[in-house]
């Protein structure tokens, strides 16, 4: 280099650990120093880095373009914090239609499960304690209150025909809260919302809002669970003090619902549903089998039995002006619908890398729809967000994150049993929007990927920031091609085994505020999903993630 003397620009990553950036090695990572910051740059790009305007504790951030995803080739530092597979989460229902991440430190084996548990305890607290008063909350409290009302005025002789129909009451409840669990319903009021409000001409302010509640509507489903207890229980009391006008029968029938009611409720409560949740989904359907089971048997007892005779006479005359033998007809159509389109299929699966597997079916699906698999359809059933381009084939992308997306990795069975009938989640909600942000973290991109293959298919006009861990090695070359076929200017990967942990929150208000989108919505773990959406709504940006009961 003779007397040249070579300037080197040093800095400091996220976690305080510094490092050099030298112009002139021949290094793969190699890159021109940042200029100097000035207040509210615009993105510039140098060599195969992208520069977002970022400052956070004197430092900046280094995220990949989409020619600079593949991770790096030498162990990450042990300071940095990295996304990884979340290796607690059960990917079951309600609960998992967002595949989850989580940000955990490398170390021994001990400070790993002592991370794993505070990360447990981390997740229990959002869940039960630190998410304030939510539209969920509010939904849930509202629809209890109008029962509880309704309840107060047939116990004092104000309601006549609530009184003397508290079962109807009861099972109407039971009618709500199938409603709002019902794949078929769901889909056709989410494809009709999309489709009414879905118009440029709308408020912004309305498709939000209709965004909160319909994200929410699991706070009616959990309340008419309650509500629905409560009118059995006022039923029962009023049929105890006239023990005459009906059979023991009846009585024990009745009992029976109660009990099963009471434990699906019980085996729902978000502690138990967080510890143990395949004790809380056998429970769930199995007792309310059994318990629509015994609302016949229920209906057929009391529609036949004479008090004067204390006999049965059954006429199909008495079944069809019965008002509970209608609902309960409802009920039983909308819990059945969805089994009706079970099957087992063909399926081809592909190891992405130890941590995920690659799942591909026949037939295209639309955007924003989730599916649902299982290894055994009467045990389990486990929801993921569906990768496809509409057209010939749609594909999942499962983290090993449980006891079966494991066993997807060790065994790629040849043949799966799947539900026909696709549903729909918050990001089908994205199709309301003009311009949306999706940020995704670890294997959360899987229910975005859709968007981006079918970007002609629909209007709206989508950006993204991925973060994750060894991009190209834990979700394999063909998920990064996926994302790397769409315009660059549109996509931000930022892989924390090159570039260390980000602020995820920071980086989201960040994107949303160049790309000038209307809302954000964001697929990570509680505590991920909590912060971007907390981040973004100060920042005065709508923002969605997955809630622990959406």
């Amino acid at each position: 280099m003779g007397g040249t003397e070579m300037k080197i620009a040093r800095f400091s990553s996220c976690r305080g650990v510094p490092f050099e950036i030298n112009a002139n090695r021949s290094n793969p990572f190699a890159i021109e120093p940042p200029p100097t910051p000035i207040p509210k740059p615009e993105p510039t790009t140098h060599g195969s880095w992208r520069w977002l305007p970022w400052t956070r504790t004197s430092s900046f951030k280094l995220l990949p373009r989409m020619n600079a995803v593949s991770p790096g080739r030498s162990r990450s530092s042990s300071h940095f914090c990295d996304i990884d597979i979340d290796a607690d989460k059960d990917d079951h229902d309600d609960d998992d239609d967002d595949v989850e991440v989580e940000f955990i430190a490398e170390g021994s084996q001990d400070a790993e499960k002592q991370q794993q548990k505070k990360a447990n305890s981390s997740r229990l607290s959002i869940i039960l304690l630190d998410q304030g008063f939510t539209v969920y909350k509010w939904i849930f409290l509202v629809c209890l209150a109008l029962n509880m009302v309704a309840l107060s005025l047939a116990a004092s002789g104000h309601f006549p025909y609530a009184k003397e129909k508290a079962s109807l009451f009861s099972i109407a409840n039971i009618l709500a809260l199938t409603l709002c669990r019902s794949e078929a319903t769901l889909r056709i009021l989410f494809y009709l919302v999309v489709k009414t409000i879905g118009k440029p001409c709308v408020p912004l302010r309305i498709k939000t809002s209709t965004t909160s509640f319909l994200q929410s509507l699991g706070g009616i489903h959990s309340s008419c669970g309650v509500s629905s207890i409560s009118w059995l229980l006022f039923s029962l009391v009023l049929t105890m003090k006239n023990k005459n006008k009906t059979s023991t029968e009846i009585i024990v029938v009745a009992f029976a619902i109660l009990l099963l009611l009471f434990l699906s409720s019980l085996a729902a409560f978000p502690l138990v549903r967080h510890l143990h949740h395949n004790v809380f989904e056998r429970t769930h359907r199995f007792a309310g089998w059994t318990a629509l089971i015994l609302l016949w048997l229920f209906i057929l007892l009391s529609i036949s039995y004479d008090p004067n005779s204390q006999s049965y006479h059954f006429t199909i005359s008495k079944m069809i002006k019965n008002q509970e033998s209608w609902f309960t007809l409802a009920i039983t159509i909308l819990i059945v619908l969805p089994w009706l389109t079970v099957r087992r299929v063909a399926v081809r699966v592909s190891t992405a890398s130890s941590h995920a597997t690659i799942i591909k079916f026949e037939g295209g699906v639309e955007a924003g729809l989730f599916g649902r698999i299982s290894p055994s359809p009467l045990s389990e059933w486990h929801a993921f967000g569906i990768i496809s381009d509409g057209k010939k084939e749609h594909m999942m992308l499962a983290g090993a994150v449980g006891d079966f997306t494991r066993s997807l990795v060790s065994t790629k069975p040849n043949h799966l049993w799947v539900r026909k009938l696709h549903f729909a989640g918050l990001t089908y909600l994205v199709k309301l929007y003009k311009r949306v942000l999706l940020v995704a973290t670890g294997s959360g991109i899987c229910v975005f990927l859709s968007f981006l293959l079918q970007k002609r298919q629909h209007h709206v006009d989508v950006y993204l920031i991925w973060v994750a861990k060894d991009i190209e090695t834990n979700f394999g070359k063909e998920t990064v091609e996926l994302v790397r076929n769409y315009p660059e200017e549109k996509v931000i990967v930022h892989d924390t085994g090159v570039c260390g942990r980000p602020n995820v929150g920071e980086m989201s208000v960040e994107g949303a505020t160049m790309w000038n989108c209307e809302v954000v919505i964001v697929t990570s773990n509680p505590q991920g999903s909590k912060d971007v959406v907390r981040a973004c709504k100060k920042a005065k940006i709508p923002a969605f993630g997955p809630i622990w009961d959406s």
